[in-house]
């Protein structure tokens, strides 16, 4: 145990965990970084050894990041477009983000000066927008970004830059619709942009439309050379070829498709029960996705072969659930646990903006799918007299190259902590923690707004938990 412990918090530490940047040089060096601030002429960032800071100079620009998972849709990066933007570089954007706020009086006059539809007034309004949009991009805050966004549009509604981030905005949030609408109307302005390409790949994608997904990202890289879509593509084309050969089907809130060993009668089956975890989900989280859900269903084989997933996973969901149901005719209890659990991922990913952390993913979703910690109860509490609370900031990050027993270590300690959460606290509070996560810098910063506690005391709480059961 002892081992196990210790591989567990070294490998979680090692793993960039909550919200982070990437500081891209001119020079073409990536530095992942926290905390990015930019000062007057240099970019100061935090690092294990302390803050540290360069030159404006010498960067090219800063890719806005999220927390790093396996949710969501990661066939394409979270991080926002580096774009070159047609709105003029002066002095606006510093005059509207004063003592780390949005001057909103600086704001409104620029707005006025804009309604006589001038050029150079109406491109400072916008300018200022975009800086705001940045602004509350970086802590978290989707809906700020998008409203500003929005009123950027208001004055100028062909501009490039507003469409193109209010389509990366929507697909935060998994309004795949919405953003093929914006990607639309800019590329009618920039016909040849990658960005564009990029993204409609990605809302494409995410909608389980991987013809066209495909078509756009070739178009990315044959305007651009981009490593994250060369990766995207290869993925997406691994799909497309074995999923050429595959039926399909649909329901109210998913498009299914399925392997031609799979029966017809197995896959509406598993679409009603799906439609049934749905309905009990968005009752219990507030939430109901905004776009169907992809599912597909595998044999084992293709199933490791096109996931590329551990072997301890009995299934994966990339923004798709994509399920191994070789030699089944009907949906067993096992499966039906499965499918709930997966689904889940879905709406935590999707209700936080992809920002939910793996612990709270996993421990949410063991305990919708029904399970609970009492049979680890007295292992766990052993190992923690010996080393202590597995730390969750260790645990909000990929656990997806963890060993077998570690990663049934953190899986079980997770459970243990959102069991903990909802016996004491409710459900309704686990969905307001939730609603912080998509709006807040940190998980810990929302479990410390709506719980009044921080990571550490959570831990002891959950020790205390286990103690008296």
């Amino acid at each position: 145990m002892r081992c196990l412990w210790t591989i567990a918090v070294a490998f979680a530490l090692l793993t960039p965990a909550g919200a982070a940047d990437t500081i891209v040089l001119k020079n073409g060096r990536r530095i992942r970084a926290e905390s990015v601030v930019v000062e007057d002429d240099r970019v100061r960032f935090e690092t294990p050894s302390g803050w540290v800071s360069l030159p404006l100079s010498l960067v090219a620009h800063i890719e806005v990041g999220t927390t790093g998972n396996d949710f969501g849709s990661p066939v394409a990066p979270f991080s926002a477009p580096a774009l070159e933007s047609s709105i003029p570089a002066d002095d606006v954007a510093a005059a509207t983000l004063r003592d780390g706020s949005v001057n909103r009086e600086w704001l409104a006059q620029l707005e006025l000066q804009a309604r006589s539809a001038e050029p150079r007034a109406v491109a400072r309004a916008v300018a200022a927008h975009h800086a705001a949009a940045q602004f509350f991009l970086r802590r978290g805050e989707l809906e700020s970004a998008l409203a500003h966004y929005r009123r950027a549009l208001h004055f100028a509604p062909d501009e490039p830059v507003a469409l193109i981030h209010l389509a990366y905005l929507h697909l935060r949030r998994s309004e795949f619709t919405a953003a093929l609408e914006y990607l639309d109307r800019a590329r009618r302005r920039v016909p040849e942009s990658p960005e564009v390409a990029k993204l409609a790949g990605w809302a494409y994608y995410g909608s389980n439309r991987l013809e066209p997904a495909v078509a756009e990202w070739r178009r990315a890289l044959a305007l651009r050379p981009d490593p994250e879509v060369a990766a995207a593509l290869e993925k997406a084309e691994r799909d497309l070829e074995v999923e050429s050969r595959f039926r399909g089907s649909q329901s109210r809130h998913f498009t299914l498709r399925y392997d031609g060993n799979a029966r017809p009668e197995l896959a509406q089956d598993i679409l009603r029960v799906l439609e049934e975890h749905f309905a009990a989900l968005a009752a219990a989280l507030n939430y109901i996705p905004p776009e169907p859900i992809g599912v597909v269903l595998y044999t084992d084989r293709s199933f490791a072969d096109l996931t590329r997933a551990p072997a301890w996973a009995g299934a994966v969901n990339d923004g798709r659930l994509r399920v191994p149901v070789q030699g089944l005719s009907q949906v067993t209890p096992e499966l039906a646990r499965v499918l709930r659990h997966e689904l889940a991922h879905s709406f935590l990913a999707q209700k936080t903006g992809g920002r939910c952390p793996v612990w709270l993913h996993e421990g949410v979703a063991q305990w919708f799918e029904g399970q609970r910690s009492q049979q680890a109860r007295a292992s766990l509490l052993a190992a923690v007299q010996r080393h202590g609370p597995l730390p969750l900031a260790a645990l909000e990050s990929s656990w997806t190259e963890l060993p077998a027993e570690t990663a049934s270590l953190a899986y079980t300690w997770s459970l243990a902590v959102v069991e903990f959460l909802i016996e004491t606290h409710g459900l309704r509070d686990l969905e307001r923690i939730l609603d912080r996560i998509a709006a807040s810098a940190t998980a810990e910063q929302a479990v410390r707004e709506i719980l009044r506690t921080e990571y550490a005391e959570l831990e002891q709480q959950t020790v205390r938990f286990l103690s008296r059961r």
